[in-house]
């Protein structure tokens, strides 16, 4: 399951939210976006987590957990 990750504060990195979603099961990849000239956070990322079930158990724990001062937005990703 992909799972798109919002408000994410820019000092997260894409280790620091892979560990955030092991607590919910097994992750595949986690990944902050970066900016292409800064190479600065632009605030959102996705994990890959393998087992659905464990996928919807981490949207339902982490959707508004507070994150160095934000509240996270999580759900599943759109798919193209």
């Amino acid at each position: 399951m992909n799972i798109y990750v919002g408000n994410i504060s820019y000092s997260v990195t894409s280790e620091s939210l892979k560990e955030l979603f092991e607590q919910h099961g097994e992750v595949t990849s986690a990944k902050v976006i970066l900016d292409k000239y800064t190479q600065k956070s632009r605030g959102f990322g996705f994990v890959e987590m393998p087992n659905d079930n464990e996928g919807e158990a981490a949207i339902q724990n982490l959707h508004g957990h507070e994150i160095e001062g934000r509240n996270l937005v999580v759900r599943k990703a759109l798919n193209k």
